[in-house]
């Protein structure tokens, strides 16, 4: 039996070993493998798209506005779809507000930070925020640098215009402040369709069912800025109530039940990734 033992514990003792000696290099192969997958899922990453799917890009304005942002994150993770959220610098007041935008900046790929301006276009006076192009310039660097937005993507507040690599079309396409950040590299985004807000109410003006039937029309006509793509634009406070959030539960339900749909962020838009590799 002595020998046995022998012979038991040197196969034990070779195992160990050799289980240690290839731990360094498996250990080494699934932290590459990590660090590969978390380099493919920075902002700004590139995708390839399929033409036979319809890219949607949710793409919600004036964040943080809870309880309707956080109602919109929720609905979003828990129908496992994408968005983004244009926040305003102005908007973030008080810890809670913060730790709601840390969340959505630390939530990519499904959620995505983009730049809204710091005062909403000087606390909505568009007229003189747009003619004084040099103040309105710092503004949305000044919201990039206090919100740490990860991507040099804007919307215009009250405006919608599209701008990529000198490419600019809208109402602003001759303001020095829109030639300025395209030169700059800083692609700015308008919008297809709007899920619109009600009069003087925090509400949407249209149900989930008629959003969806508008969608389907666009598509259907081609009427979007890029093919097969289209940017929704709607605002957080609207879902502040549950039952305009379930309405827009009911909504993702129901582009979801088409299988060509894609959700997907707005650093994925067809403008933004031009002369990407």
């Amino acid at each position: 039996m002595k020998p046995m033992k022998t012979f038991l514990y040197a196969g034990l003792g070779i195992a160990l070993l050799a289980s240690c000696k290839s731990k360094p290099s498996s250990d080494k192969a699934a932290a590459d493998s990590a660090k590969a997958a978390s380099a493919k899922m920075m902002p700004g990453s590139v995708i390839k798209y399929d033409s036979s799917k319809r890219y949607i890009f949710l793409t919600w304005d004036d964040s943080p506005q809870p309880p309707g942002t956080t109602n919109c994150r929720n609905i979003f993770r828990e129908e496992g779809v994408k968005a983004t959220f244009f926040a305003v610098g102005f908007n973030q007041v008080g810890p809670f507000k913060k730790r709601l935008i840390d969340s959505i900046r630390n939530s990519y790929p499904q959620f995505l930070l983009a730049n809204h301006s710091f005062s909403h276009g000087f606390n909505d006076k568009y007229s003189k925020f747009y003619s004084m192009p040099d103040s309105a310039f710092q503004d949305f660097m000044r919201n990039e640098k206090e919100l740490q937005v990860p991507v040099h993507i804007i919307r215009l507040p009250g405006n919608n215009t599209w701008a990529s690599n000198g490419n600019i079309t809208g109402q602003k396409a001759n303001n020095p402040l829109i030639k300025r950040l395209d030169s700059l590299g800083y692609k700015i985004i308008g919008w297809d369709l709007e899920w619109g807000q009600q009069a003087k109410m925090k509400a949407p003006r249209e149900g989930a069912a008629e959003m969806v039937k508008r969608i389907n029309q666009h598509f259907d006509d081609g009427n979007t800025n890029a093919a097969n793509a289209i940017v929704i634009l709607s605002h957080d406070r609207l879902f502040e109530k549950l039952q305009f959030a379930d309405s827009l539960r009911q909504f993702i339900k129901m582009l979801k039940q088409d299988p060509r749909n894609v959700f997907e962020t707005i650093d994925h838009y067809p403008t933004v990734q031009a002369g990407k590799k």
